[in-house]
């Protein structure tokens, strides 16, 4: 398939392009002002036990285009000429769409909007990335039935985007996410977060009142993969079987590697300081997605062991190394 995967430099979007080319598909990463960069890679240099990546099996090709440019989702389009499009692109940072909320909306309802409107001209099947943050966080163990009540100008925005795109591309898969891995920068997981500060001795907070089901980046991608084969639509939950306290995770990256637990200091939401209201419980029911596929989907500790076999694989390396 040819495949076009907005947001290519960001941790959803890298991973997922990666392993799509892996899979044997032609795939489009489009990326706006962070470009990728194969040049020094090396055809030896193996981030797996099974498998090498190298620029001349690749098939991921860099697109650069602003998705806030007048037309640019048609151009977009008309370039990659794709079967598949997964929108990964979004203002993802909940304390910059608190403090730019024009910028959250145009990127997380109108850019999304758009896309699904061009797409379903083209006869291209959309997966759009959602968030769990669409609820409250009130009780958990939400459905996709479940009424979502967004807390942050983040999630308000991102809901927004799943009603555009569901409205105008009924035919589309909406995923709501809550991921982690390794990224470009090292910056863009919780799991990377107490990973170097850990790795660091450096002391952190953990929340202890906030509550998530992370799924590892790398799985979530053959999940997509999994769904758009399966030509699924509509609403889906694509978190992990198991949730878990914040200071929990951290606690497991700290037993993982080996760091030292006593640096994460138990913590509430409320002491950390931030601008953007925070859900307390995003526990999501994954039993419809787990129906569609007709199997579980990976768990917490499956995706902390996976999550460290790739640093010990030089993954994260080889990520930094596609940085120009």
């Amino acid at each position: 398939m040819r495949i076009l995967i907005t947001g290519a430099s960001g941790l959803l979007g890298v991973n997922l392009a990666l392993q799509a080319a892996q899979e044997g598909h032609i795939v489009f990463g489009q990326v706006n002002r962070q470009t990728l960069n194969f040049s020094n890679w090396s055809k030896d240099q193996s981030w797996s036990k099974d498998q090498s990546w190298s620029k001349d099996q690749a098939e991921f090709r860099i697109v650069q285009a602003n998705l806030l440019a007048p037309q640019a989702a048609e151009r977009l389009l008309e370039q990659t000429q794709p079967d598949w499009v997964i929108h990964c692109a979004a203002l993802a940072n909940l304390e910059a769409c608190e403090a730019d909320p024009l910028q959250a909306q145009q990127l997380n309802r109108e850019v999304p909007q758009k896309l699904a409107q061009h797409v379903a001209r083209g006869g291209a099947r959309l997966l759009h990335v959602s968030t769990d943050a669409v609820f409250d966080g009130l009780r958990g163990n939400y459905t996709e039935d479940d009424a979502p009540n967004p807390l942050s100008v983040y999630a308000r925005t991102k809901l927004e985007g799943e009603y555009a795109v569901a409205q105008t591309n009924p035919h589309a898969i909406i995923a709501r996410v809550s991921l982690f891995g390794w990224s470009l920068t090292g910056k863009r997981s919780l799991a990377e977060f107490f990973f170097y500060n850990l790795q660091a001795g450096k002391p952190v907070m953990g929340f202890t009142d906030v509550f998530f089901c992370p799924l590892l980046a790398n799985h979530l991608s053959g999940i997509f993969l999994q769904m758009l084969s399966l030509r699924l639509s509509g609403l889906y939950h694509v978190v992990s079987r198991d949730c878990i306290s914040k200071y929990d995770f951290g606690l497991s990256i700290a037993r993982t590697f080996g760091f030292n637990e006593s640096l994460i200091s138990p913590t509430s939401v409320e002491q950390g300081g931030l601008k953007a209201a925070r859900s307390p419980n995003l526990t999501l029911n994954i039993h419809k997605l787990s129906t569609a596929l007709g199997a579980p989907l990976p768990g917490i500790s499956a995706g902390l062991e996976q999550f460290y076999t790739l640093y010990q694989q030089g993954y994260p390396q080889m990520l930094g190394q596609l940085v120009n």
